[in-house]
């Protein structure tokens, strides 16, 4: 946990980003800001236009999958004043000091930075304060932090950083709530009124969905045999009791009385037990909810985890424009093409859930990773979702982590990796890991320790996952090295 003075030299530098943005738009500068295309990226970038926008800025808009050098050529043709990144940055501080055309750079980061950034760079990171950004803040709550900071207005942007912390996958503190520096953000959100907080439980579409499709839906916690399974929900829910329906309308996980949630929580159990499945994932499945009580009920942006869902659906499927737009306070054709997104997204995962389910050779197994090899199902743009669902399982896999491999668009390989917390605690970083593998294959990685991802140049990943495991192996404790 951060010590007050880590939390106030964090917010300090926070302020002093704000001064930086507010000097340029005193000056009249043209801007361009840039972010990653996952859901914490998206808020960010709805944080980050809507704090330009109000401020009258000239400014443009780019969501980006990585930082290539091809990108930042083009970011420099335009000429900006000013370049504003936001959830992607810290690691790319050499290409940025020595290709980036431009006088004024700010990165509003929390993934580890590279300890490069240049004197044009006004970095904010919560790593540089001690502070862990895989757990503690997500980039929208950096950018959030920052935007307070422009103008006190700015402070209903807090519910975009609830909603990003949710989307990177940051409540993991007791009872499911979002902790460390993501608690100032849900402090503000709360104290304007945007926000309420409360203890329900959490599964995706919990307002707006059928009770058995919002089960089949719940990727985390990933319920086996359960997420993706229409079918098994409905007899679920009949055998323990629960009606679907009020009259002509099904009914959704909000309208259940208390009784009837301790019902469903006990079919469960049941069922997974009786298919000898692991049943304490249900624990995962109680917890702290964030509504957004300005967005109307029935809303898919009204629960924050599902507004998440929502925006991480528009940037994995080469939809971000849709996911800006409806961060940026859209609510008519943006959300309902998003709407449409969602709905194909989940198909997607819960095709590769069956793909999974029906092919366990799929699965390559070395010491310390389970390595998930998709390259002929697996579309290159949702390795990242795969392996989160796959890793919310952990039960299943507590002594290995998850690697999603597929061929990427150039001819080279992705990869998506997460890390179970048994191996967390022994010292296991994904992140720095893939980074320093992936280097010697011509490409690129790095990422959190919890979460991270690669590209790399070759047609076979064997070796290079051969060579990951062994690098993960000597990372950890000597009194817990196998």
């Amino acid at each position: 946990m951060a010590s007050d003075g880590q939390t106030a030299a964090f917010l300090e530098k926070a302020k002093e980003a704000s001064e930086v943005i507010k000097k340029h738009l005193h000056a009249d500068s043209t801007f361009t800001a840039i972010s990653h295309n996952d859901a914490d990226g998206l808020s960010s970038a709805g944080i980050i236009g809507a704090t330009l926008a109000r401020s009258g800025a000239r400014f443009r808009l780019r969501i980006v999958e990585e930082l290539r050098e091809d990108i930042v050529d083009e970011i420099s043709l335009g000429k900006p004043d000013i370049v504003i990144f936001t959830d992607i940055g810290s690691g790319y501080s050499e290409l940025v000091n020595t290709r980036l055309d431009t006088k004024q750079v700010v990165v509003l980061d929390h993934h580890p930075p590279d300890g490069k950034a240049g004197a044009k760079i006004a970095q904010v990171n919560p790593h540089e304060f001690g502070i862990d950004g895989a757990t503690r803040v997500s980039a929208a709550g950096v950018a959030y932090l920052v935007a307070r900071e422009v103008d006190d207005a700015n402070k209903d942007l807090s519910t975009l950083g609830i909603v990003g912390a949710l989307g990177d996958m940051q409540d993991k503190n007791e009872q499911r709530a979002l902790g460390g520096l993501n608690e100032l953000v849900v402090t503000d959100a709360v104290n304007s009124g945007s926000v309420s907080v409360n203890s329900d439980l959490v599964v995706y579409g919990r307002e707006t969905r059928p009770i058995f499709r919002a089960l089949a839906y719940t990727t985390s916690p990933y319920l086996p045999n359960l997420s993706g399974r229409e079918d098994n929900c409905l007899m679920l829910l009949s055998n323990a009791g629960i009606a679907l329906k009020d009259g002509d309308r099904f009914r959704t996980v909000a309208d259940l009385s208390q009784e009837e949630k301790q019902k469903l929580l006990n079919g469960i159990i049941s069922y997974l037990s009786s298919q000898s499945l692991p049943s304490n994932v249900v624990l995962d499945m109680v917890g702290t909810v964030y509504t957004l009580v300005s967005e109307p009920p029935g809303s898919p942006t009204r629960d924050a985890r599902e507004f998440s869902a929502l925006l991480n659906a528009c940037g994995r499927t080469g939809n971000p424009s849709v996911g800006v737009s409806i961060g940026l306070g859209d609510r008519t054709t943006a959300l309902t093409e998003a709407t449409e997104i969602v709905a194909n997204y989940r198909k997607t995962l819960a095709s590769y859930i069956e793909w999974l389910t029906k092919s366990p050779d799929a699965i390559q197994k070395f010491k310390l990773i389970w390595a998930i090899r998709g390259e002929n199902q697996i579309q290159e743009s949702m390795t990242g979702a795969f392996s989160s669902i796959i890793s919310s399982a952990g039960n299943l896999t507590p002594d290995h982590a998850i690697i999603v491999v597929t061929k990427a668009k150039d001819g080279g390989v992705k990869l998506s990796a997460r890390a179970p917390p048994k191996l967390l605690q022994r010292g296991m970083n994904l992140g720095s890991a893939l980074n320093e593998t992936a280097k010697k294959y011509d490409g690129f990685g790095g990422g959190h320790n919890v979460a991270a991802g690669a590209h790399i140049k070759v047609e076979d990943p064997a070796q290079f996952l051969e060579e990951l495991d062994q690098r993960l192996l000597l990372q950890l404790k000597p009194d817990v090295r196998s």
